[in-house]
């Protein structure tokens, strides 16, 4: 268990800088461009490391850290085969940090990006819950180790999850259009968001943080194929790839439509699979 801990620790960030590098060269040759290298993220993070540490609150230091913590922790839960109840509360702990790190300084860019970010946290979180809940009907447990004792594919039983978490990914990874937290450009409204008074080593963090969590995302929506590791992994990949040319080919909307779709679409569809589920075992 130790080496499956070290392993996770290295190899879970070096596939998800991987990903977000395919992210940037999939979306530039979309827009007609030769884009930058896939192991660009990188370098970006080396460059964020390698700058000076600056922080406006001590806050905003511990908020980091103890986001980093809690999605790392996720992962390792997640890789474990822990309870799936447990590892969304200690998620949802490192967003609601990150929410606070925001909060703690008097940017209006900053207290802006923190409200939008909580508003998507009340958009996902439940979507996430919903599905943990269709885990534990299919399965009769919250452990992850249980759903590979399946004899079918978990996406059989839970079709309607599949769309849910592609909005799911594309909400908490801030794509299109629902990136309404924060912009990868600074000369929009919001400047950087959330993200705005986070520099240096600490922004280097949040998005070591991102890679830890892309790994996390990608690695749920594969556990509804865990019956094949190969199929579950291109079911996750190919989910990403959508998440990736819809944010290429929309712009952001507002915070109430994105709650209109996180409630409005997202919750019909988890709580009609979810009767589905209960109707079929009745």
């Amino acid at each position: 268990m130790p080496l499956t801990i070290v392993v996770t620790l290295v190899v879970a960030p070096l596939i998800g800088g991987l990903l977000m590098g395919i992210d940037r060269k999939v979306s530039a040759r979309m827009q007609g461009r030769i884009g930058p290298p896939i192991v660009q993220p990188f370098y970006d993070l080396i460059k964020l490391f390698s700058k000076d540490t600056l922080a406006s609150t001590k806050i905003q230091m511990v908020t980091v850290y103890l986001y980093l913590t809690s999605v790392v922790l996720s992962v390792v839960m997640l890789v474990l085969g822990q309870d799936l109840l447990v590892l969304l509360f200690v998620l949802a702990l490192g967003s609601v940090s990150l929410i606070l790190g925001a909060f703690s300084v008097r940017s209006p860019y900053s207290q802006i990006g923190a409200y939008r970010e909580l508003l998507l946290l009340l958009s996902y979180e439940p979507l996430l819950a919903l599905f943990v809940v269709g885990v534990y009907l299919a399965t009769g447990s919250f452990m992850v180790r249980d759903i590979f004792r399946l004899n079918e594919p978990l996406l059989l039983t839970l079709p309607l999850f599949g769309v849910t978490q592609v909005l799911v990914l594309a909400m908490k990874m801030n794509k299109s259009p629902f990136d309404i937290s924060t912009s990868h450009h600074a000369h929009q409204e919001i400047v950087r968001g959330i993200l705005t008074e986070f520099s240096g080593p600490y922004l280097g963090i949040i998005e070591l943080t991102h890679w830890y969590e892309l790994v996390l995302l990608l690695g749920m929506t594969a556990l509804l194929w865990a019956t094949n590791l190969w199929v579950g992994v291109a079911l996750a990949l190919l989910s990403y790839l959508l998440v990736i040319v819809i944010d290429s080919v929309t712009a952001r909307m507002t915070w109430r439509w994105t709650l209109r779709v996180g409630w409005g679409i997202g919750i019909p569809l988890a709580v009609t699979n979810l009767m589905m589920v209960y109707i079929a075992r009745v």
